[in-house]
């Protein structure tokens, strides 16, 4: 039984991990023709909870027909709840000498964890203010764009739509350019 929590709590390697998640999509497919994707639960949650007087069409909608992506959700929160605290590896996330030195030249502070101090600091109204919009423009984005990174990158490059490797691509783009420039410039606004 150790051996097994042993397993379970050290980190598999990308060549286990990536083909898993990636079987996902055959699997839904296969089962129940369905997309893998997850941005499309924010809908699906706004369709429940808003009134009906309130809701505006694009919420008006049999939610219910698609309750297998909210259990889909759900198995992700419950899977990250039973990995992050259950089966947590008690060692702090190791990263390499050059990446610690990569991440300082960025003007982040590196301590156990993969959070830089300057965002974990729920006194801070910056911190609040930064969150709030970069959840607003993860929320646009995901909209305007027609899925967020796991529907683009996983199901869509699985499926050979252009549209999802130009999504990707800019993901990545995005990616490297707020780690290089906006987030240094951020976090000496919110210090």
């Amino acid at each position: 039984m150790t051996e097994l929590l042993d397993f379970l709590r050290s980190p598999w390697p990308w060549y286990v991990g990536g083909p898993l998640i990636g079987l996902t999509v055959p699997l839904l497919l296969w089962l129940g023709n369905k997309p893998f994707g997850i941005s499309s639960n924010l809908r699906h949650a706004c369709a429940i909870l808003l009134p009906d007087r309130a809701k505006p069409g694009f919420f008006k909608y049999n939610w219910r027909a698609e309750k297998w992506n909210l259990m889909f959700a759900a198995g992700l929160v419950l899977g990250g709840f039973v990995a992050g605290v259950l089966l947590a590896n008690p060692e702090p996330a190791r990263l390499s000498a050059a990446g610690v030195r990569s991440i300082q030249e960025l003007g982040v502070q590196v301590r156990p964890g993969l959070v830089p101090a300057e965002l974990a600091d729920p006194g801070n109204p910056g911190v609040w203010l930064l969150l709030a919009v970069s959840g607003l423009l993860v929320g646009f984005g995901t909209r305007y764009g027609g899925g967020c990174t796991s529907g683009h990158a996983i199901t869509g490059l699985a499926t050979l739509q252009g549209p999802s490797l130009i999504a990707t691509v800019s993901f990545f783009a995005g990616g490297i350019l707020s780690a290089n420039l906006l987030l240094p410039l951020f976090l000496t606004v919110i210090r």
